[in-house]
């Protein structure tokens, strides 16, 4: 009995369950794997899949290794009956139109590793599918299906619509529409120039759909159900902060811990410091530093820093936008780092993609290369550093991963430049229909080249519709004086203006015209 007991434990076995951060990867390996032809999926848009629709994502494990990847989003039916291509509908992979409130489950993707044909991967996937659509009371699936053998049959059947009722009727083969139509699916369409570079399915696909006949139209139970939902709030905080004469780290450190207990005391989620903060390090000298040799003086702080800014986070139960440090990598290169420090411990970090003049003029700092959301206990937020909140298509970048809170810490020297970053984080809160985040600096520092004078009037910014606050501000500081400001922000309130607010800025942009792609850059 205990033999037998072992045997069955050492048998390999096919897993089902969602998919996680920790599956990128070998998704990416099995997008490779089954279309080598076809750019995978960019951990971008894998993450952004598993953020806007945890539920809604699954991966089949087999020893280890991902064999089957499926993913989805809620559509209301008015666009998932539409004519449609497959970035418009998914948003470029992006799952960018997900509405929670959708009635219809889309399927986004299924893939199977080719070597595990016949072990019905494939099979569990849409069952997949299916529970979730009972388990959510939606109407049912939509999905545009490939057409694998239309090429090789185009002379004989003439149209992509001939083909399908070919098959339909048996008369012809199709291994993708012939499985889905045993699965219950019928076809409702033809979606032309689909997916162009499907070359197999001359671009076609076949528009199919799954009924949940158990599903009940019941305005009551939606009432009730939208009762109950919890509304959860995010508590920012953020720190206009003075620029002054330090002695030792030891002295920094007693200041920023200062603030992070006072915020703290107020039970904030986030609190935000400024970029660049840490530039007062370089006063400690009580001499003027060359700018050629700032850098080298500050990276010897980068350890102590993430050190201290991660301590405290962890025991004051805080989660901590470290403003930025410029940093020296691995590589010899200067980047301007946000390093953010999550109460769970965890510490992060996002370069600046777009130095400054001044920076690259007396710092040397280069631009980093990736821009992603990070996950947090209250949901995913993105960093941009000052000057890159005046591009739109890094804030886009990140909504379309996931974000819905935006932090921004800048550091700008007088009005014009403020002004400047102020209303371009306002620009982005409208047009992503996000949160915005901004925290700078004030005072004067003299001795440190580039870092004299200051400017700042730090806020929370919100969209500007009727759920929000007056402005679009949340909250905001006196100009020029120390001291931290607080806005409790609704995240249902944000998603809601999303899929049905007075403008849709995110459900309203022409998938079919326009599009942000993200080059990864060699």
């Amino acid at each position: 009995m205990v033999a037998t007991k072992k045997n069955q434990e050492s048998q390999p076995k096919l897993i089902v369950r969602n998919t996680q951060h920790s599956d990128i990867k070998r998704i990416q390996k099995l997008c490779k794997k089954v279309y080598p032809d076809i750019p995978a999926y960019s951990a971008a848009e894998i993450k952004a899949q598993i953020q806007k629709f945890p539920e809604g994502q699954f991966v089949v494990l087999f020893e280890n290794d991902i064999v089957g990847f499926c993913a989805t989003c809620r559509l209301p039916e008015n666009l998932a009956f539409s004519k449609h291509d497959w970035e418009s509908i998914t948003g470029n992979g992006y799952a960018s139109r997900h509405d929670p409130k959708g009635d219809w489950l889309y399927g986004i993707e299924i893939l199977v590793d080719p070597d595990m044909h016949g072990n019905r991967i494939g099979q569990r996937l849409y069952n997949e599918r299916k529970n979730l659509c009972l388990n959510l009371s939606l109407k049912g699936i939509v999905f545009g299906g490939r057409l694998p053998n239309l090429a090789k049959r185009w002379k004989k059947v003439g149209s992509a619509e001939a083909y399908i009722e070919l098959v339909q009727s048996k008369k012809l083969r199709d291994p993708v529409l012939g499985f889905q139509l045993r699965n219950g699916f019928e076809p409702i369409g033809v979606l032309p120039k689909y997916f162009p570079t499907d070359h197999e399915s001359m671009g076609y696909a076949a528009h199919m759909v799954w009924r949940n006949i158990k599903y009940v139209d019941d305005p009551i139970r939606e009432t009730d159900q939208q009762r109950g939902r919890t509304i959860k709030t995010v508590r920012v905080s953020i720190v206009q902060y003075q620029q002054r004469k330090l002695t030792s780290f030891e002295e920094f450190a007693t200041q920023v811990e200062y603030f992070v207990d006072v915020v703290a005391d107020y039970k904030a989620d986030f609190v935000l410091f400024p970029e660049l903060f840490t530039l007062q390090l370089l006063s400690i000298e009580n001499q003027e530093i060359p700018a050629s040799n700032a850098i080298e003086t500050l990276t010897k702080y980068t350890e102590p820093l993430k050190k201290l800014l991660s301590e405290l986070a962890v025991s004051y139960n805080i989660n901590i936008i470290g403003g930025s440090h410029p940093t020296r990598d691995e590589d010899g290169n200067i980047l301007n780092i946000c390093y953010v420090c999550l109460r769970d411990g965890s510490i992060h970090q996002q370069a600046k993609i777009h130095p400054t003049p001044n920076e690259r003029y007396w710092w040397n700092i280069e631009g980093g290369n990736e821009l992603q959301t990070i996950m947090t206990d209250c949901g995913p937020i993105g960093v941009l550093i000052c000057y890159d909140s005046e591009f739109p298509e890094l804030a886009r970048h990140l909504v379309d991963q996931g974000a819905e809170i935006l932090f921004v810490p800048f550091c700008t020297d007088e009005r014009q430049s403020y002004m400047r970053v102020r209303y371009c984080s306002q620009a982005r809160a409208v047009e992503n229909q996000c949160f915005v985040a901004m925290a700078g600096n004030v005072g004067n520092l003299p001795n440190v080249a580039n870092m004299d004078i200051q400017y700042a009037q730090s806020s929370i910014l919100t969209p500007c519709d009727f759920p929000f606050d007056r402005d679009g501000i949340a909250a905001d500081t006196t100009p020029n004086v120390e001291m931290v400001a607080f806005a409790d922000l609704r995240l249902e309130d944000l998603r809601q203006a999303r899929h049905s607010g007075t403008v849709q800025n995110l459900k309203d942009r022409r998938f079919d015209l326009y599009a942000t792609h993200w080059k990864k850059k060699s």
